[in-house]
């Protein structure tokens, strides 16, 4: 019989594997299948097995997960696991090879499944930015300079404290330099025994000298590399086996061989002995081999400090201070301090502290670090700015209208951090390998062992032994599993400085398979500026400024970037704004409300129609010759009366044929869909030499359009940036969105451009088709690495060459193995987007 069960509890692929290991050792139970996705399990078993049991094997081993029968109440997640604590970090910590997901925790250590370091993320402090101590009086702690109050001497900045990244390399490098003065003595003593006059003998036997490296050895093994150990050791009792398992074995068994022999050596054969009667020793193979993975650690924590570097580079772009203006008076606070609708004044060459509008004076500002455009931009009073740019050279005054983390810096950061803990689905691939490959190197090792005792030449068994260790030392499995997230985080990194936001690894997979891209037209071929060009009347009883008037007084109600033209231009022509009842918005058409009692209508032909009033073939007519132009025409109808229009131009971005050209030359074909008119539509297209276009698409048009597109085998990927194109962009296999457009549409997107130009759709492109080749070189060499330098550990070349593969040779290749794969990685921080 068979039940399921929902499991809870499990945020990864070894979760799923424990889990269903667990209860297929259920007695009773003939097999048990875990669904990570769908959090269930499916168990066959012999008879009915009560569900306390169940939950008593599961909690056996004192892990967090829980059994429930589908639809029954279960408890609420338990907290997030805390790592052994050391250095108390400021940040979060994630795995960097994503063994568990977007599982993240609280303290630094090392992941319980692959063993490595894990990584802090990096977060804007909400800390004060600095305080200032006394030299001579440390308890002394002030949030602003000035003098001691015990001894009068002016305070200093306190440092900062150092992040868990730098201390953890600090950690590796103390234990490496206690390694390489112990490993290096006893590498000397043993390489002595080469030569023919052996000069340490006359001092003292050989077996008092195997002695010495045994002590030498001690501060090695037990001190600075007996992290790898205890790696080791909860890989094998969590059954997560990882590089640590084969490094520990591989070490371990050399070391213990050594220690048996040097203090048992008549349990040995003949074969291990010299022909004094000592035991070969291993004690230089085994701390040289700790020395090296230590020194491939230190490299790789210094190698993959520089991975975040981007996300570095914009934490950098936050200002410490800010000049708040009180009651008329310039005061200097913490950046912690401001609040919204604070009034601060932005001097020459300062970093502008929050996001807000101008309030008085005007400037050029460098976007560069958010946009990726290198050309100042000028601004004016009612013009946003944003936190991280730079002021040019004149003083303004803005109001903050966004503070912490509400910032676009801020928002650019949490995005940037959350798609580098992403997992791309190219990765399952190197899970898969993964997840067979340390039983399969170990089992390899047992047989390379077996085939030199039997057939090897004498001494077999030394030979058996010594390629045995080196099998277990050569492979790396975490270089496969370091190939994608170090890659994605890269690039992610790389994309946010030129102003494209990936929200997550999946995005830029899928973005290197697009080759339809579906766009809007307003605010992504066009400026998303439009500006009122005429008012007009078609009836005698009925002026523009009537007309204007009851425009203004139905758009005040709306957020439209056309209504905000019409609301704009009234404004300026001094309009008379009519008490409005009943407002609403029909999506992809117009609005209409209640005024002077009569039902007051805008918007579309179908607008028209939705109100049941008539549009003659002379307003028609009329309407058309603006259309053709490439004008948007909304109508008003009172009642179920025409009785005016406005007409709106909406200017074509200078890099959209650009860009457009480029999506063209790389094989994507680009379709533009569009609420507005047939005329109107064809006239953009006609400039932008877009051959494929579709006009009066509501929403709902859109998003089946996509799904028409799909349905024909293409990947499809949307741009747009309103509220009627988050079903699109949220259907599309890529939604991007302008950052100049509305919330729902980012939030509805896997991809976001901060300036919101079809350029950066041509950026996204180009570093998605980076990242994914530098993903390939990297599981290549990963791959490549492991299928030949585990054979040729084995010895396979011996017969034909005479040549073996030394264990310290073994570990210096695995230990420049990560090293690699993250150095390849790091490439992208340059490449050209």
């Amino acid at each position: 019989m068979k039940h399921t069960y929902h499991i809870h509890g499990m945020t990864c692929n070894g979760c799923r594997s424990h889990v269903e290991q667990t209860l297929s050792k259920v007695e009773g139970v003939i097999e048990a299948k875990v669904n990570l996705e769908k959090a269930e399990a499916t168990i066959d078993m012999e008879i009915h097995i009560a569900l306390e049991t169940f939950q008593k094997a599961l909690k056996a081993d004192g892990s967090r997960y829980s059994i429930h029968k589908h639809g029954a109440h279960h408890h609420p997640p338990a907290p997030k696991k805390k790592m052994q604590p050391e250095e108390k970090g400021t940040g979060i910590f994630y795995c960097p090879m994503h063994c568990e997901g977007n599982k993240t925790y609280d303290q630094p250590g090392d992941c319980p499944v692959c063993g490595m370091d894990l990584v802090e993320e990096q977060q804007l402090s909400t800390s004060k930015a600095r305080q200032w101590t006394c030299p001579m009086h440390p308890e002394i702690v002030r949030d602003t300079a000035g003098s001691c109050p015990v001894c009068g001497m002016d305070l200093i900045p306190m440092k900062p404290d150092l992040s868990a990244e730098e201390k953890t390399y600090k950690k590796l490098l103390k234990k490496f330099w206690v390694a390489i003065s112990f490993t290096l003595p006893v590498f000397l003593i043993a390489m002595s025994e080469m030569l023919h006059d052996n000069p340490l003998y006359p001092i003292m036997e050989q077996r008092y000298w195997n002695g010495l490296q045994f002590v030498l050895s001690l501060p090695v093994v037990f001190y600075a590399t007996w992290m790898f150990f205890e790696r080791a050791y909860k890989s094998v009792i969590t059954w997560h086996l990882n590089m640590f398992t084969l490094i520990g074995i591989g070490s371990g068994v050399a070391w213990l061989f050594s220690v048996i022999g040097l203090l048992f050596p008549n349990v040995f054969p003949d074969q291990f002995k010299t022909d004094a009667g000592n035991v070969h020793v291993y004690f230089e193979a085994a701390t040289v081999i700790l020395t090296l993975v230590l020194l491939g650690q230190l490299l790789e924590a210094r190698a993959h400090s520089k991975t975040n570097s981007a996300v570095k580079a914009l934490l950098n772009l936050a200002p410490n201070k800010a000049t708040r203006v009180i009651d008329g008076e310039d005061v200097e606070v913490d950046i912690s301090l401001i609040e919204l609708n604070d009034i601060l004044k932005v001097k020459p060459g300062d970093k502008i502290p929050v996001d807000g509008r101008i309030t008085e004076g005007e400037t050029s500002i460098d976007e560069s670090m958010i946009t990726g455009e290198p050309i100042p931009v000028s601004k004016t009073k009612g013009d946003m700015v944003s936190s991280g740019t730079i002021n040019g050279n004149q003083t303004f005054l803005i109001q903050a209208e966004k503070v912490g983390s509400d910032t676009l810096l801020s928002q650019i950061i949490q995005m940037v951090n959350d798609a580098s803990r992403s997992r791309a689905p190219i990765q399952n691939l190197a899970d898969k390998v993964s997840a067979y490959f340390v039983p399969i190197v170990v089992l390899i090792s047992i047989i390379t062992f077996i085939i030199w005792a039997i057939w090897g030449p004498d001494p077999a068994y030394v030979y058996a032994l010594v390629n045995a260790i080196a099998v277990l030392i050569i492979a790396c499995p975490c270089a496969l599993g370091l190939a994608t997230p170090m890659s994605v985080m890269v690039g992610v990194g790389r994309g946010a400085q030129k102003g494209v936001l990936i929200k997550n690894a999946e995005a830029l997979e899928k973005m290197h398979k697009v080759n339809t891209l579906v766009v809007d037209k307003t605010g992504t071929l066009t400026e998303g500026k439009p500006t009122v060009e005429k008012i007009g009347a078609f009836t005698d009883g009925f002026d523009a400024s009537e007309v204007l008037n009851y425009i203004v007084s139905l758009n005040t109600n709306s957020e439209h970037p056309l209504a905000e033209a019409t609301v704009t231009y009234g404004k300026e022509h001094h309009a008379e704004v009519l008490k409005s009842n009943h407002f609403s918005a029909v999506s992809g058409k117009g609005v209409e409300a209640e005024i002077n009692t009569k039902k007051v209508t805008l918007g579309n032909a179908k607008m028209m129609d939705y109100a049941a009033a008539e549009l003659t073939s002379e307003m028609k007519v009329e309407a058309n010759t603006y259309q053709k132009q490439g004008k948007t025409v909304s109508y008003l109808a009172i009642d179920d009366h025409v009785v005016g229009y406005v007409v709106i131009g909406d200017k074509i971005k200078e890099t959209s044929a650009k860009a457009i050209r480029e999506l063209h030359e790389s094989g994507i074909d680009v379709v533009m869909l569009t609420g507005d008119n047939e005329d109107t539509a064809k006239a953009v297209a006609s400039e932008l030499n877009l051959a494929t276009y579709k006009a009066n698409m509501l929403p709902e048009d859109k998003l089946k359009e996509v799904e028409r597109i799909q349905n024909m085998g293409k990947v499809v990927s949307m741009a747009g940036d309103g509220i009627n194109d988050a079903p699109a962009l949220a259907k599309s296999d890529v939604g991007i969105a302008m950052g100049t457009g509305t919330d729902v549409a980012i939030e509805s997107a896997m991809i976001t451009l901060v300036k919101g130009d079809l350029q950066g759709i041509v950026k996204a492109r180009h570093l998605s088709d980076a990242v994914m080749k530098n993903i390939k070189q990297n599981l290549f060499f990963a791959l490549i690495y492991n299928t030949l330098g585990v054979p040729i550990a084995a010895g396979i070349l011996f017969p034909f060459f005479g040549i073996l593969l030394s264990p310290m040779i073994a570990a210096l290749a695995m230990s420049f193995s990560s090293v690699s794969v993250i150095a390849n990685a790091l490439r992208l921080r340059h490449q050209s987007i």
